[in-house]
């Protein structure tokens, strides 16, 4: 799996990710500042799933039309330590009942929900 990590994923779970051979990218790296719009356009043009904290991915995909990521996981965290999202990413991978592609992915700690894009 690609993932492409957004400004407000930590730098610590970036690098755990890769760390354990995964594809990821990161925005604050790669391209700080863009819009959650060009995240969108480059995360479809690049089939990676987006790790993000921002609610604003759900508004513009199902409210406002964008086209969706190949996959999104919006983290529901109010506190964490900074390997923490990465690390709940890394046990979702190895769950084999879980499909993370083209589905909207709402990780609490203790409670996941998803959601066909």
């Amino acid at each position: 799996m690609k993932f492409l990590a957004d400004e407000d994923f930590p730098i610590f779970g970036v690098k755990l990710i890769d760390n354990t051979g995964h594809d990821i990218r990161s925005i604050r790296i790669d391209s700080p500042g863009i819009e959650d719009e060009e995240v969108l356009e480059l995360a479809l043009k690049e089939k990676r799933i987006i790790l993000t904290f921002d609610k604003d991915y759900g508004e513009l995909i199902y409210h406002k039309g964008y086209t969706p990521s190949p996959g999104l996981i919006f983290f529901r965290l109010i506190t964490y330590y900074p390997q923490e999202p990465a690390e709940i990413l890394l046990k979702l991978i190895e769950q084999k009942t879980i499909k993370l592609e083209n589905m909207f992915t709402v990780v609490k700690r203790n409670k996941i929900r998803q959601r066909p894009l």
